[in-house]
């Protein structure tokens, strides 16, 4: 989504903390166009998810659908973090999380599928970091880059926040239940996680934006510290 990206940006230093870019703001145009794209792609998903056990879907397996909407999340963490675009931002970026945190468990669990699945979710991690801080993401680097702009980047409420933290906290509780389904042959799950190497990848889920509003911290007002 090349529009969101001012037409001669600074240097972006890839994987560097300090990189930066320059963005502008979408015209009035550009987001009408941008929301009913995001409009047509989340509707197209949820009807291949639901049709997911019939031979017509384009969304047969887990993994299909990983594909999907990580394309879909690359889209959204591109929305420029500055002006009325920022909440279209958030709000497409809370409602494609709640989507996936329920969707994933409506395949059956994979071995094979788990370490892409995992990938996904750091992807969402880093992505959800980089909008808390207002920053830009860079889909190629999956590294967030700090914004150079006239007008300064716009935070998310306390009640996104708050929305935020729950989407990933339950989502995260629905996924270690979901995980339980493992066809291990007899293997408890998190001795077979810990045999493919991911075990620490799974525990270790959302840490950054967790972290970052405080979901570790003894200030949570939702009691939610540790449970992740």
């Amino acid at each position: 989504m090349t529009s969101v990206v001012a037409p001669e940006p600074q240097p972006v230093e890839t994987g560097s903390q300090n990189a930066t870019t320059t963005v502008r703001t979408l015209s009035p145009v550009q987001e009408r166009r941008l929301v009913d794209n995001l409009e047509e792609r989340f509707l197209g998903i949820t009807r291949a998810f639901k049709k997911r056990t019939l031979p017509s879907t384009s969304l047969p397996t887990l993994s299909s659908y990983l594909d999907a909407t990580h394309t879909l999340l690359a889209l959204i963490l591109q929305i420029p973090p500055v002006g009325r675009p920022a909440s279209l931002r958030i709000t497409f970026l809370l409602r494609l999380t709640g989507d996936v945190m329920t969707s994933i468990t409506g395949y059956k669990p994979d071995p094979e599928t788990l370490s892409q699945l995992l990938a996904w979710m750091n992807d969402l991690d880093l992505g959800w970091l980089a909008v808390l801080r207002g920053h830009v993401w860079d889909p190629s680097a999956h590294a967030a880059v700090e914004v150079i702009s006239d007008t300064a980047p716009s935070p998310m409420s306390q009640t996104e926040r708050t929305r935020l933290r729950s989407l990933l906290v339950t989502g995260t509780e629905r996924m270690e239940e979901w995980l339980e389904e493992l066809d291990t042959e007899g293997e408890d799950y998190n001795t077979a996680l810990e045999r493919l190497g991911l075990q620490q990848g799974f525990d270790d889920l959302f840490v950054s934006s967790l972290s970052e509003m405080g979901g570790f911290s003894g200030t949570d007002p939702e009691g939610m510290t540790g449970t992740c």
